[in-house]
């Protein structure tokens, strides 16, 4: 598999009312082509800055105080305003939380369509572009302004305008959260139709880890802005190696033993206004110890996966989590 996308030590910070927050802290990732990559964390992880950085949409307030990021072998902070259009326009497909903020809400979806395809596109064109992402009755949908369709059937039509122009990636960003559980699956299995169909690499920015166990082959944790554990599906969630995601995991609402409470992970994700010299989970951390504290860990390889924890050995050889033992992420 070729490499679509690298990101090297990449630092992104925000200037907000209450001063600096740093969104990325030194993340290194590298996608591939084909690949399924599911990105997980919890709210304020950095998760959709990082996806944001990969089209160059962050906002005016963002700053890059170091690192690069590579797209098809170009960085996209040296190319120029024109260029970043293309590539957005031929390489990148983006898929939001909420369709009804993506779609025009004056615009009828086959004119919106037309209009992402830039170009001349019959009639014929687009319904066979509706057809493909499951829309029935396609001239309606087509003919249809956004609020007289439902949300699956918005979100099918971003699917559809993301999918228009053959991206060799699609990042999507919590694309299921404003659905119903059913129609968040149905989401899912059209994705990954598409990468079956086009063998377009998908990155699935979520929260919601049973979609992410279910749907993508290779897995990244995110906390702090730091990527701390990266590595196929099995390893990662069969057997973390990261003290935060086997806390996670046993978080995860259907992870518990019949009779048991839902473990917690005590205390609150960090807002960070300083680069943390240590790990940044540690003072959240069961397994943490004065090296911790003080000594920034690195990720290293260790049992098929990258981890970024000094305690990583001592993590694998504790109690598998429940979530694994049972598996029952919900």
């Amino acid at each position: 598999m070729s490499e679509l996308v690298q990101v090297q030590d990449l630092r992104i910070s925000y200037e907000t009312a209450r001063g600096i927050v740093y969104a990325l802290d030194g993340v290194d990732l590298t996608v591939y082509s084909s690949q399924i990559l599911g990105i997980v964390g919890e709210s304020g992880s950095g998760k959709s800055t990082l996806g944001m950085a990969i089209g160059r949409l962050l906002p005016s307030n963002s700053l890059r105080t170091s690192g690069d990021l590579f797209v098809n072998g170009k960085s996209i902070f040296d190319i120029g305003d024109e260029q970043i259009r293309l590539l957005r326009q031929t390489s990148l497909g983006f898929v939001f939380q909420n369709p009804m903020s993506t779609l025009d809400p004056t615009m009828r979806v086959g004119r919106q369509i037309r209009l992402v395809l830039n170009g001349p596109a019959s009639d014929d064109s687009i319904y066979e572009l509706l057809r493909r992402v499951g829309l029935p009755d396609v001239k309606r949908v087509a003919r249809s302004y956004p609020h007289q369709l439902s949300g699956g059937m918005a979100q099918r039509v971003v699917v559809a305008m993301a999918i228009s122009r053959q991206p060799s990636l699609l990042i999507a960003d919590e694309p299921t959260a404003s659905l119903d559980a059913s129609v968040r699956e149905q989401i899912l299995r059209l994705l990954l139709s598409v990468r079956e169909e086009t063998g377009v690499a998908i990155i699935l920015l979520s929260h919601e880890l049973g979609l992410v166990a279910k749907y993508c082959d290779t897995i990244a944790v995110m906390y702090g802005g730091r990527l701390i554990e990266a590595g196929s599906n099995v390893s990662v969630f069969g057997r973390p190696g990261h003290p935060y995601t086997k806390a996670l995991l046993e978080a995860a609402p259907g992870s518990e033993r019949p009779g048991d409470w839902l473990e917690a992970i005590p205390g609150v994700p960090p807002v960070l206004q300083s680069s943390a010299h240590g790990c940044v989970f540690e003072p959240r951390c069961k397994f943490a110890q004065e090296t911790c504290r003080t000594v920034r860990p690195a990720l290293r390889p260790i049992e098929n996966r990258l981890v970024a924890c000094h305690r990583a050995e001592e993590v694998l050889r504790a109690e598998p989590s429940t979530a694994a033992t049972h598996g029952r992420i919900a």
